[in-house]
């Protein structure tokens, strides 16, 4: 793989990891307003919990599929540069 691909893979990889921990601060910042205002408007019902869960979820997902995907996408890396030497080293000149 020349070194272009390498830096290639390896910047959509720093992408979607920056775009997980700005998905992740965003979701902090704004579960600490939604309280802020759920506890101001006290007395009434606690209804923050359902938008923490709802989105809590979907961060949750986000991360799996950022995290979860590396060790496939690794196994996939080495499976095909494996092919490519055995197509080179058959390959007629």
């Amino acid at each position: 793989m020349p070194n272009t691909d390498v830096y290639t893979k390896a910047r959509k990889r720093a992408e979607a990891k920056y775009r997980f921990l700005v998905h992740g601060a965003v979701y902090a910042a704004v579960m600490i307003l939604l309280v802020f205002i759920n506890v101001l408007t006290l007395p009434g019902p606690i209804w923050f919990i359902w938008p923490m869960i709802g989105w809590g979820f979907a961060v949750v997902l986000h991360g799996m599929s950022l995290y979860l995907s590396a060790d496939k996408n690794a196994v996939l890396d080495a499976l095909t540069e494996r092919e490519l030497r055995k197509t080179a080293a058959h390959k007629p000149d």
